[in-house]
């Protein structure tokens, strides 16, 4: 098994796509193919064990199990009857079944749902002897299928937690970025560890910590436990040197010039005690400031920053002030930086009376957001009337 190649499948936020595949080629991933949502690929069972350490951008690794074409529910729950679920897991492992779908024609994925499990259950009960307990939350193994059209696809999750939970976020403060965004937020800025990087409302911290360790070469998933754990073949040996070679190729010492500021007290202490738990409490200067009197920390750099917007503030007076001044202090004070804000509101340019030079279409969960490149370019950069998004 862990010689032979698998096929598996990454998620990740939507928009980031493109960044996951060059990271898992990178990694040794083959037979790369980019859909919605993730990216399907290729490569020996223990290649799932460098993913889940090393990825930044992805938020699980499925193993797929099984792919084939179903009609009713009863060919679905058959399917996964036929499987050797007991040469894969323990009957002792918890378990928990999630079901997506894509122009499914069946009625109810929540009886889909119910179906696979008492598959699961009865193949163990069968084979076995005994059910193994269901658990919705914290199972030790999560089975996740999905159906389009025409087709069933079953994997196992080899993942355990999200992957974007990384274990150093001690203070979320309000709508915390998801830690895979940030870092794809930071790769999309086209940020290298020789540049000056600002985050000028940092709330948690979320980006600053992503790039810090993204400069340095820290494994996210380093110091957490992943499911792959828990399967019936895990090669202790073969992860053991997965986690070797990661450290090694750390940079822990590598200088760096991120800084982050923000309004708010609470939030800059949120961010403290999340640069601590991450290891950069000494690397990351932070201040509190008031966005009117921001200062550029450097001649030239990169200010990449999730603003509030609407939906964390819920105060449409506050925005309305908010992003003049934000426009303001860019004009002004940062002539030969590249900012890049991410929000959810599309019409930024146009609030902020500036010109974007690029802008990227990415989703923050279920929420459309946009990515705005702003080239500062001292008296180019003036809007004089709202875009449409």
């Amino acid at each position: 098994m862990n010689g032979s190649s698998q096929h598996f499948f990454a998620s990740c936020p939507t928009g980031l796509e493109g960044l996951l595949g060059e990271e898992l080629q990178t990694l040794g991933a083959t037979g790369l193919q980019a859909t919605r949502g993730g990216v399907a690929f290729t490569g020996p069972f223990h290649l799932s064990y460098r993913v889940n350490l090393e990825s930044r951008m992805a938020s699980r690794v499925l193993w797929r199990v099984f792919r084939g074409g179903y009609g009713t529910e009863r060919d679905v729950q058959d399917a996964a009857y036929r499987l050797s679920w007991a040469d894969w897991f323990a009957v002792t492992n918890t378990i928990k079944v999630k079901v997506s779908a894509r122009s499914c024609p069946l009625k109810s994925l929540d009886f889909v749902t119910l179906k696979i499990k008492d598959a699961i259950c009865d193949k163990f009960r069968d084979q076995a002897g005994r059910r193994p307990v269901v658990e919705t939350k914290g199972p030790d193994i999560r089975v996740e299928a999905f159906l389009d059209a025409t087709h069933l696809t079953l994997y196992v999750d080899t993942s355990g937690e999200a992957l974007f939970k990384r274990g150093y976020r001690k203070s979320g403060g309000e709508a915390p970025l998801r830690e895979n965004l940030a870092a794809g937020l930071v790769r999309l800025s086209g940020w290298t560890p020789d540049q000056p990087l600002l985050d000028p409302m940092c709330g948690g911290g979320t980006i600053l910590i992503e790039a810090a360790h993204l400069a340095r070469k820290i494994p996210p998933g380093l110091g957490r436990r992943f499911a792959f754990e828990k399967l019936s073949w895990f090669n202790q040996d073969a992860w053991q040197g997965v986690c070797e070679a990661a450290r090694a190729n750390q940079r822990p010492d590598l200088p760096v010039q991120i800084f982050g500021s923000d309004l708010f007290g609470a939030a800059l202490q949120g961010a403290r005690e999340n640069l601590a738990a991450a290891g950069l409490a000494e690397v990351v200067p932070l201040k509190q400031v008031d966005l009117l009197s921001l200062t550029p920390p450097a001649p030239e750099g990169i200010l990449l920053t999730n603003p509030p917007y609407g939906v964390r503030m819920g105060a449409e007076a506050d925005l309305a002030e908010l992003y003049p001044r934000l426009g303001t202090v860019l004009k002004q004070r940062f002539a030969g930086w590249r900012a890049y804000i991410f929000t959810a509101e599309l019409r930024l340019p146009g609030l902020i009376r500036l010109a974007e030079s690029r802008r990227t279409p990415l989703f923050n969960g279920a929420l459309e957001c946009r990515l705005f490149e702003f080239k500062m370019v001292a008296g180019s950069m003036r809007r004089t009337k709202s875009p449409l998004a």
